[in-house]
C-alpha cells in the first residue's frame, strides 16, 4: 500500500512519466483505490492507495504491514514512528535522518551489523551520509582521520522556487534554475551519530546548483600519518572490492 495525499491520476502519471529518469516501460493504470502496475514477466502488481494525513489512523494492521518506509521527509521522530506502530505496522524505516531518539541509524556497509531484532524505528540516514560515511570509514580505518571538511554540490530540490518567490529562508527565495544557493546542512551531525569519536571534528557546507539530478561531494581530511595520493586511492579501491563492495565504486 502507499499513503499519498495526492490524487490517483497524478500518482499514476508521475509513476509512468518522469522528466529526469524517463518513462516507465510498462503500463500503469489506476482506479480510486488501487494502482495497477504491469511487470516485465507479464504479471500485474496491485497497490492499495491510501489518503490518510493522521499516521495513527492508517490501516496497517488490517493490511498486515510488516514494514513502513516513511519517505515523506516530514516525519522523523520516534513519536512519529510510534504512530505507524500504533496503526499496526511492525517496524518503521525513515528514508532520511530522524531524531536522535530513534532505535538506530544505519549506514549500510558501515554499521548495519548493529541493527538488532528489537529495533523497531530506524533511520537509513540521508543520501549524503550514505555517500560520504563509507569513504570516511575506509580512510579512517587505514590511516586515522583527525578532522575534515565536506562540501556538497547538490542538485535542486522541491523546497526551492521555480521563479523568485517567498520562502522562510531568504536564500531560497531565488529561482532554482538561475542560482547557486548555500543552504544549511546537518551532515556533520549525521557523521557524529555514526562515529561519536568525530564529535566537533567535521564541518560541512552545502550549495544547491541548477541541475535536476546528480550530486557531488568533496571530502578533505587531516590524517594522522604521512601518505601519498596513491595510498589513499588504493585504499578506497581495495575497500570497494572487499568490505564496501557494491557500496563504493
Amino acid at each position: 500500500a502507499v499513503n499519498e495525499l495526492s490524487q490517483p491520476e497524478a500518482m499514476a502519471h508521475l509513476f509512468q512519466y518522469d522528466s529526469t529518469h524517463g518513462r516507465f516501460q510498462h503500463k500503469v493504470t489506476h482506479d480510486q483505490e488501487y494502482l495497477y502496475i504491469d511487470l516485465p514477466d507479464g504479471s500485474q502488481d496491485k497497490v492499495r492507495i491510501l489518503h490518510q494525513a493522521d499516521l495513527s489512523l492508517l490501516p496497517w494492521q488490517s493490511l498486515e504491514v510488516d514494514l513502513v518506509l516513511d519517505c515523506t521527509g516530514v516525519y522523523g521522530s520516534k513519536s512519529d514512528g510510534e504512530k505507524h506502530i500504533t496503526a499496526g505496522a511492525k517496524k518503521v524505516l525513515f528514508s532520511h535522518p530522524g531524531g536522535s531518539d530513534l532505535d538506530n541509524t544505519i549506514i549500510y556497509g558501515v554499521n548495519h551489523d548493529t541493527l538488532l531484532p528489537e529495533h523497531r524505528i530506524v533511520s537509513n540516514g540521508s543520501c549524503t551520509t550514505n555517500c560520504i560515511i563509507p569513504v570516511i570509514k575506509a580512510v579512517d580505518d587505514a590511516f586515522g582521520i583527525d578532522s575534515g571538511t565536506i562540501t556538497t554540490i547538490h542538485s535542486s530540490m522541491n523546497d526551492q522556487q521555480v521563479i523568485d518567490a517567498y520562502h522562510s529562508d531568504l536564500r531560497r527565495t531565488r529561482a532554482a534554475s538561475q542560482s547557486i544557493i548555500p543552504v544549511d546542512t546537518k551532515l556533520h551531525k549525521g557523521i557524529e551519530r555514526i562515529f561519536p569519536k568525530f564529535s566537533n571534528k567535521f564541518e560541512a557546507i552545502s550549495v544547491r546548483v541548477p541541475t535536476v539530478n546528480v550530486t557531488a561531494m568533496d571530502l578533505s581530511v587531516t590524517i594522522n600519518t604521512n601518505v601519498k595520493v596513491n595510498d589513499i586511492n588504493q585504499t578506497i579501491v581495495n575497500a570497494s572490492r572487499c568490505t564496501l563492495h557494491n557500496i563504493v565504486d
